[in-house]
């Protein structure tokens, strides 16, 4: 090796040595920064590194410096326990947690988070002990009361949950969470419901004589989602026929539940000799929910429609909007409908209006119009009221003008009036 080679090669070895040096000497700058940064610094760029960047060890890290400075702030051993539990270090977020929380049991936010690292460990019972007790000292956390009623969920114990939601609606009437739980938990703290309700239609030419509808309901709340029996009158074209049918509402999990329906009737020229039907509602983030489903009925021919529906809670309002598509040799039919409704209580406390265009095969009052409808169109608009009196009555009404295609060159104008009564036991 000559002189100028050996000259390179000695310093790249001093440069290497440098270069080591000064990444030791820069870490040993970072870290001595980073002790002796505040801890309310600490907990915030502990917060980026998480919600930011999902860098949950280098959060934690930020953290245990955080809390030595500052070992009395409740909100700091918090932070590092659910750190601890996003990390899946479950051992270390329930020491930290049961602690935080046997310290400070008056405080809502340790009991949510022990409360919540219970649940997920798949010990429902222990985790509503946790929550109880929270909500003993904190009755206006709205984060308690919708874990309270998820564990219930968990528990099968429908009923409690339903009540507790009511309850924490009485606390956060304009909550969109507990709403849109609430909405689909059935009949509260009874188990039974009877209900009657009676459809009058008018049409202002092209039938003589009215038609009527009328149904006895009857519901019982099972430990998975309430099971709905109904026998229907109706009496059209100065035709009378009955129609059975059975509903279930099955809750699958926390997010997901289930529609389920099956028909049956004598005179298909009135109702449509069988039907059936099935969509899955899933609860979304930010008080959305959407399902998809299938719709059968059988008058002449089948006809098989598909719905698909998004549903949004916004304070005291629901958003719903809808599609049915249905297929068939002479085109697509569709059908369209918006639907709001104000709560200005609880879940059977509110007013509605929706307005729509064609056929809908869940309107009792029109699919005997089904089969013909693949090219013809349908405008219509309602507005109901429903309302909770006592604990256990329900008394309903809506008011319904269409004007209805029947042929390209012949149209008419549709009134229904819709009354109902429910009594809850």
């Amino acid at each position: 090796m000559n002189g100028t080679s050996l000259f390179f090669v000695k310093m790249g070895h001093l440069m290497k040595k440098q270069l080591w040096l000064y990444g030791l000497l820069f870490m040993h700058l970072c870290a001595w920064s980073q002790e002796n940064q505040p801890a309310e610094e600490l907990y915030s760029r502990a917060r980026a590194e998480a919600f930011d960047h999902k860098a949950y060890k280098k959060a934690i890290e930020l953290m245990v410096l955080a809390n030595q400075k500052a070992p009395e702030n409740v909100d700091y051993q918090i932070f590092l326990g659910r750190l601890y539990t996003w990390d899946q270090q479950t051992e270390k977020a329930r020491t930290i947690l049961k602690t935080t929380f046997g310290d400070n049991p008056t405080y809502d936010d340790a009991a949510l988070a022990y409360g919540s690292l219970v649940f997920w460990d798949k010990k429902p019972s222990k985790a509503l002990e946790i929550v109880d007790k929270g909500l003993e000292t904190n009755v206006d956390s709205e984060s308690l009361w919708v874990l309270k009623a998820k564990i219930l969920m968990e528990l099968k114990e429908n009923q409690r949950a339903s009540a507790t939601l009511t309850d924490a609606l009485k606390h956060h009437p304009k909550s969109t969470v507990v709403r849109s739980l609430l909405q689909n938990m059935g009949t509260g703290t009874y188990r039974n419901e009877v209900g009657v309700d009676y459809s009058f239609v008018h049409f202002k030419e092209q039938f003589n004589e009215p038609w009527h509808i009328a149904s006895l309901n009857y519901q019982h709340q099972t430990n998975i989602g309430p099971l709905i029996g109904r026998l229907s009158y109706g009496n059209r074209f100065g035709m009378g026929s009955s129609q059975f049918e059975l509903d279930f509402y099955p809750r699958l999990s926390n997010t997901f539940y289930a529609y389920m329906n099956a028909g049956i009737s004598n005179d298909k020229g009135v109702f449509p000799e069988y039907r059936a039907g099935f969509s899955l509602y899933a609860n979304l983030p930010a008080a959305f929910e959407l399902d998809a489903g299938l719709r059968y009925l059988q008058f002449t021919d089948d006809s098989w429609i598909y719905t698909f529906g998004l549903g949004k809670y916004y304070k005291n309002y629901w958003f719903n909007a809808r599609a049915y598509i249905t297929p068939s040799d002479n085109g697509v039919a569709d059908s369209y409908a918006l639907e709001a409704r104000y709560y200005f209580g609880g879940p059977d406390d509110h007013v509605l209006l929706r307005a729509g265009t064609g056929f809908s095969p869940d309107n009792s009052a029109n699919n005997v119009l089904y089969e013909s409808t693949s090219r013809l169109r349908s405008n219509n608009i309602t507005a109901g009221f429903r309302k909770l009196l006592g604990k256990s009555n329900v008394v309903y009404s809506e008011l319904t003008y269409g004007r209805i295609e029947f042929t390209s060159d012949s149209k008419d104008d549709q009134y229904t009036i819709k009354v109902g009564y429910i009594k809850r036991f």
